[in-house]
């Protein structure tokens, strides 16, 4: 007997659909909050506590006193320690450790969840045969973005006491596809009815995937800010420091640099994706309103609008009041809020097949 079922057999009711929709969907928030939490760690300068990286045995932390010891003196031999913390006591440590610590064991519990019930559901042959490479993708994905993490740490424990600003964009813009295309597959199993095809909804769907690969270029230009830890300077708005736009945005060779190590263009090239996103966003906003669409499609436009009043209003809190960790977790949090509502907006358009 096949070990694969058309998805058309699944019982009448699409329960089947749903319980791995569902599933996914549990992922794809377990994935939202290791962003966060990912940033929580970046922000509390707690990423580099953990100089080792121990796939198995490294879920166990430190148990007693003299694991804590022998934790810490491994510690006190990077840049970090000798560079910065060398006022840190073994109390100040084990904060650091802990942010690091949850991280790391978050992204094995992403692990688990994924893995048995993709065990479960393949036993019980719920899978089309064109839904088990995509799921086999997301699982090696996240094996890569687990190492890649462990790349970026590496780059922060060997000169300089901080993780390269490319190796965190890369990490963060994995994180964030993994999340995409997690998210996208499960709205493919939840999908129903599809607006009809005219030429109207087709541009609108154009100008929707423009919107959306804004967003995403706005989270990797996020990522450059905290690398660069570009956020702590320039603490004014609308203008930086009296200037719209500030000096020495080309001091570094060659030019192209200043993109992405030049503290002053990374912010500035932040601040002006932030408008073109702005006008981006309005503007579909305002197209889609002249629109005959279905309800929930309006709905999804018209949160897409909001979420971007909300960020917005969080990245200039942020900025203003020097990077706060709670503004600054909840701004990236806002910033994946976006781009799942877009890409539910999206996914909306989409013409069925």
């Amino acid at each position: 007997m096949s070990a694969e079922i058309s998805l058309d057999t699944l019982d009448t009711s699409g329960r089947d659909r749903r319980h791995i929709a569902l599933w996914l969907l549990v992922c794809c928030a377990l994935i939202f909050a290791m962003v966060v939490l990912g940033g929580v760690t970046r922000l509390t300068r707690s990423g580099l506590s953990m100089v080792e990286w121990d796939p198995i045995m490294g879920v166990v932390p430190p148990l007693n006193q003299a694991q804590w010891e022998e934790t810490f003196e491994k510690y006190k031999r990077f840049p970090e320690y000798q560079k910065i913390n060398r006022h840190m006591g073994l109390a100040e440590f084990k904060r650091i450790f802990w942010f690091e610590y949850s991280h790391r064991l978050l992204g094995r519990i992403i692990g688990l969840a994924f893995l048995l019930p993709f065990l479960y559901f393949l036993l019980r042959r719920k899978f089309t045969t064109a839904l088990v490479p995509k799921l086999i993708a997301m699982f090696v994905l996240g094996g890569l973005q687990g190492l890649l993490g462990w790349y970026m740490v590496k780059s922060g424990l060997v000169d300089k006491p901080h993780v390269s600003p490319y190796r965190l964009t890369a990490h963060l813009a994995a994180a964030v596809a993994i999340y995409a295309y997690i998210f996208w597959v499960a709205l493919d199993l939840l999908k129903g009815a599809r607006p009809a095809v005219t030429g109207a909804v087709t541009a609108l769907r154009k100008y929707a995937w423009g919107v959306t690969a804004l967003i995403g270029l706005m989270i990797l230009s996020g990522g450059l800010v905290a690398g660069n830890k570009a956020g702590f300077a320039f603490n004014t708005f609308p203008k930086m420091h009296g200037r719209w736009v500030p000096e020495g945005l080309l001091a570094m060779e060659p030019w192209w640099i200043n993109a992405f190590e030049n503290i002053a263009t990374v912010q500035f090239n932040h601040r002006l994706l932030a408008l073109v996103l702005v006008a981006a966003i309005v503007g579909f906003w305002i197209y889609a309103r002249r629109q005959s669409l279905e309800r929930p499609l309006g709905r999804g436009i018209h949160l897409l609008l909001l979420m971007l009043a909300v960020q917005v209003a969080l990245g200039i809190s942020t900025l203003v009041y020097v990077v706060p960790i709670p503004l600054a977790a909840a701004h990236q949090a806002g910033a994946l809020a976006l781009l799942t509502i877009a890409l539910y907006v999206n996914h909306r358009l989409r013409v069925s097949h």
